[in-house]
């Protein structure tokens, strides 16, 4: 029986809300330390270093064990209370080998790999040309960043977002029939993409996905516990 403290280091408006999701589906106990963005510059502030190495969150620590990355977070915990997953969490990891198990693997390496690297750039594009600068720098700094955005940025998003919409199209859930780690990984990319981007509202399937994320109560308990889960722009 796992009977170490589970510790939970929760950043405010960041992705560790999917981990606490997570728990709250499971129904494991668990402590939350809530951190606050710096005001000014909104990183993490330096006490997280002090739990792990690169003072980033999500990390949990779980007795002496200490995990980072949200992907690793998720599987750590589906693998140590793996006696939780019943009835609708039964297939939280699809069984190797089948095309579930293959979609789960893509959408769980996907989120970090790719999509989310196109929205963090999208919203650090928004936000230089509002911060403090000489005033004859800004019109410059602001038509940069639109470049960034009209070239680069906005057309990989506007590749990405159809697809995860095309393949939801398909299935109830990102891996199949069955909710899985998949969705705890991808729903923080599906919050941040559905609002900061244009394409959003042609994505009917995405939408339909989230508001049943929505409706969850394990996920409306993490957002009572943790907060609201993106930053304004």
């Amino acid at each position: 029986m796992i009977t170490d403290t589970l510790v939970v280091h929760h950043l405010e408006t960041s992705r560790s809300h999917r981990v606490l999701w997570l728990l709250e589906e499971l129904g494991v106990d668990y402590e939350l330390r809530t951190y606050r963005r710096d005001p000014k510059t909104r990183l993490a502030p330096p006490e997280l270093k002090a739990v792990h190495p690169l003072g980033k969150s999500p990390v949990i620590t779980h007795g002496q064990t200490v995990v980072a990355e949200s992907g690793a977070i998720l599987e750590y915990l589906a693998e140590v209370f793996a006696d939780r997953a019943q009835g609708e969490l039964a297939h939280l990891v699809p069984t190797a080998g089948t095309p579930e198990h293959r979609q789960y693997r893509f959408w769980m390496h996907y989120a970090e790999g790719s999509l989310m690297n196109w929205l963090v750039m999208k919203l650090l594009f928004q936000v230089i040309p509002r911060q403090p600068m000489p005033f004859f720098v800004r019109p410059i700094a602001k038509g940069l960043c639109q470049q960034v955005q009209n070239k680069l940025i906005d057309p990989n998003l506007s590749t990405a977002l159809p697809f995860i919409d095309a393949e939801l199209a398909q299935r109830s859930w990102f891996a199949g029939e069955h909710l899985t780690l998949a969705d705890f990984q991808m729903s923080f990319a599906v919050e941040a993409a559905l609002s900061r981007t244009s394409v959003g509202h042609t994505c009917p399937h995405m939408q339909t996905w989230l508001r049943k994320v929505h409706q969850r109560p394990a996920y409306q308990r993490a957002l009572e516990k943790g907060g609201p889960v993106l930053m304004s722009a």
